[in-house]
């Protein structure tokens, strides 16, 4: 991707070395690289060696002052679930009608799946579409569930899904560049502390190799990464 002028001039500003948190959000909101509200991401380094075995790295966290986008809620259940998903704000809600859709179709018109345990044995038809986009429901984030209204709210509010990718990297959304300084610091540390809690038991030493913040179109900015004491 090419970088306009924004950017370049904000990357001779950037920070050598890793800074505070405050200090790189700061630096985040000083310098935005586009004229519409950017999304703020966390990144972080894991490690290779984590790519093997059962070590992959998954979770959710709740953001506490959300993450300032519109998430669409796909709701894969029958009957009173579906009642209760519909009225807890869910976009779209169905079960052999929604499954066909996205199993032969391949429409994904939405951020977050969720289905109900019994609507799984329906829902596993589409893995093939789900599972690669990282938007197949499953029991450790939340996502498979007989709660569905509690869910549905959830993912509305700012619980935000996470998953290492194959080469240790993560990235964690965490908000808007319009946020307050604070609050995004706020939901940033949130963030930190979800992903250290899914730390898998087997790893040793320093977890989080390297944590970068950035807005969208703007300069990622290091930042010093507290480790925990063993």
């Amino acid at each position: 991707m090419s970088h306009g002028k924004k950017y370049w001039n904000a990357l001779k500003k950037a920070p050598k070395k890793p800074v505070t948190l405050e200090e790189a959000v700061k630096f985040a909101k000083a310098n935005p690289g586009a004229k519409f509200d950017e999304t703020v991401d966390v990144y972080f380094n894991l490690g290779k060696e984590l790519t093997k075995g059962d070590t992959a790295v998954r979770g959710t966290v709740k953001l506490p002052n959300g993450s300032g986008k519109t998430v669409k809620v796909a709701v894969f259940a029958g009957g009173d679930q579906a009642e209760a998903a519909k009225a807890a704000g869910a976009d779209f809600v169905g079960l052999a009608d929604l499954v066909e859709k996205v199993s032969k179709e391949g429409w994904c018109g939405f951020d977050v799946a969720i289905a109900t345990v019994e609507a799984m044995k329906e829902v596993r038809k589409c893995a093939r579409i789900l599972g690669p986009r990282g938007l197949m429901p499953n029991p450790k984030t939340g996502t498979v569930t007989d709660d569905v209204a509690t869910a549905v709210k959830e993912a509305k509010g700012g619980k935000v899904d996470f998953r290492m990718d194959k080469t240790g990297n993560l990235a964690v959304v965490a908000g808007k560049l319009s946020f307050d300084a604070d609050k995004l610091v706020e939901n940033i540390k949130a963030v930190v502390s979800a992903v250290k809690a899914a730390k898998p038991a087997s790893v040793k030493g320093a977890f989080i190799k390297s944590m970068t913040i950035s807005s969208t179109m703007g300069v990622a900015v290091s930042v010093v990464v507290q480790q925990d004491a063993e």
